[in-house]
């Protein structure tokens, strides 16, 4: 089901639809007030061609940015009642004034609902949780006066521990990819069709998913080549994620930003929204476009890698992504100082499963082949 036919489901239980981006929104806040967050990214199976998004952003922009402004820009757009974003990279925050030109242009206007981050380093002198608060609240207030809803409490502590669970699902269904019970594609596949769910229905379709899953036998306990982590904003299209399978790798987790770094963490429960998302974002799991937590970047990976196994990490790398490739070449030399060996794949509008993409990987393959 794509990604227009989730959001006509939602909005058949008028629910407004809030269009989410970058990919760490107030998930929690918008389903306790009764909106339903969708976050507008991982569009590479619906939009393949970019005209309308063309006219307003130069063909060096990033896929992720062009695509979402494909959507939102084009009559599919229409679906949404309104949108949310907060300050990430160049090109996500100066987004917004373009598609709030775009739409009121095309005569049906999308209200745009931010709040700024304050992308300060570690410093335990610095006291951010103020400056936080504050944009929680103003937000909240304007969501009340625009869709006329009320905030709770109550409901917001419910709906914290509900995406909690979603969170910890999703670290259950990764394990099967882990043991060889799924296959990695199969994994993007329902992690990002079950962000187009409300959240009500997040949980009982990962869980009968799991309950499936869980009772297919284990694959076999060590690859024919290697064990892989897979690191970027976007995982690699379907077909590479099978070329890597297909080459005797073993995909043992990720840290990729639509995957892991989403669901790897989750603060403690609480009914305060100021002091949830304080923690939510100066904790959140180390990504680039969270700028304050990049010094912690490097000790994720290195540890998540010695968590699985993993004999080699393939970077896939978004192109015109500034803030992953800039990273890149550091990571790379310190996993490389751990004996562990990598891979850099660049990705671009219409890739799917290049020739070249395979034979790279297929070469990885056989060198991690000969070390293990």
């Amino acid at each position: 089901m794509s990604i227009h036919d989730k959001i006509a489901s939602i909005k058949e239980t008028g629910r407004p639809v809030i269009g989410c981006f970058p990919l760490y929104p107030p998930l929690e806040l918008f389903d306790a007030m009764g909106l339903a967050p969708v976050i507008l990214w991982g569009f590479s199976d619906n939009i393949g061609r970019t005209p309308e998004s063309d006219r307003h952003l130069q063909d060096y922009t990033c896929s992720v940015a062009r695509r979402l402004a494909e959507w939102v820009l084009s009559d599919a757009g229409q679906a949404l009642d309104g949108m949310f974003m907060y300050n990430a990279c160049d090109t996500l925050r100066n987004l917004p004034e373009i598609l709030e030109a775009g739409t009121a242009a095309a005569g049906r206007p999308i209200p745009v609902h931010r709040i700024h981050l304050p992308m300060a380093g570690p410093d335990p002198a610095v006291d951010l949780s103020g400056y936080i608060r504050d944009e929680l609240d103003t937000l909240i207030l304007e969501l009340e006066s625009r869709y006329k809803i009320t905030f709770s409490a109550e409901k917001f502590e419910k709906s914290v521990h509900r995406h909690g669970k979603i969170r910890e699902l999703c670290r259950t269904l990764e394990g099967f990819v882990t043991d060889g019970r799924m296959p990695f594609s199969d994994f993007v596949r329902t992690v990002h069709q079950n962000g187009w769910h409300s959240s009500d229905v997040q949980v009982p379709f990962l869980s009968s998913v799991i309950e499936k899953t869980g009772c297919l036998p284990a694959g076999n306990p060590e690859p024919v080549k290697g064990r892989v982590l897979l690191s970027g904003i976007l995982p690699p299209p379907h077909g590479i994620c099978d070329a890597i399978e297909a080459a005797g790798l073993r995909v043992a987790g990720n840290d990729i930003a639509t995957l892991y770094r989403s669901y790897a963490d989750t603060p403690a429960p609480g009914a305060d929204p100021g002091r949830y998302y304080t923690q939510f974002y100066s904790q959140h799991y180390p990504c680039p476009t969270l700028l304050q937590t990049a010094d912690r970047r490097t000790e994720a990976l290195i540890r998540l890698a010695r968590e699985r196994r993993a004999d080699g990490v393939i970077f896939v790398g978004e192109k015109f992504c500034e803030y992953e490739y800039f990273e890149f070449p550091y990571l790379e030399k310190q996993l490389k100082a751990e004996g562990i060996q990598t891979l850099r794949l660049e990705i671009a509008m219409g890739d799917a499963s290049s020739a070249a993409h395979r034979t790279r990987i297929e070469a990885f393959a056989e060198m991690l082949g000969e070390r293990v």
